[in-house]
């Protein structure tokens, strides 16, 4: 994927969080695109670490950037992340699930319960 490709399909991204932002009254999406419209440097990046320490079983967090494999993850959760290695997935396969945040968007449309962590 080529960098413009990749900045067209961020700034697709950015635009969707913010309509839904404003169509269900919904702060969370409008914070993860103002975190994903700084420059990619600034983008937040967290260790499954971080995940164990500051959620609760069941719970729904989102990564605005990237997330790390380090650290272990014991507690059963969804993380809607922008990006992730293949070697995250496959270090928390059946323990947790990750979603991009497009499938998030359309799962949790009003994004009730939902911790950013970061």
């Amino acid at each position: 994927m080529t960098l413009e490709h990749k900045n067209e399909k961020l700034q697709e991204l950015i635009s969707s969080l913010k309509k839904q932002s404003l169509d269900n009254k919904s702060g969370l999406w409008k914070r993860v695109a103002l975190e994903l419209e700084r420059p990619t440097r600034a983008h937040r990046v967290v260790n499954l670490s971080k995940i164990e320490k500051y959620s609760n079983e069941n719970d729904v967090v989102i990564v605005p950037g990237k997330l790390l494999s380090g650290g272990e993850l014991t507690k059963k959760v969804t993380i809607i992340a922008y990006a992730y290695s293949q070697k995250t997935a496959d270090k928390i396969h059946g323990k947790a699930q990750i979603i991009s945040i497009e499938e998030g968007l359309k799962k949790y449309p009003n994004a009730k319960d939902i911790k950013i962590i970061g």
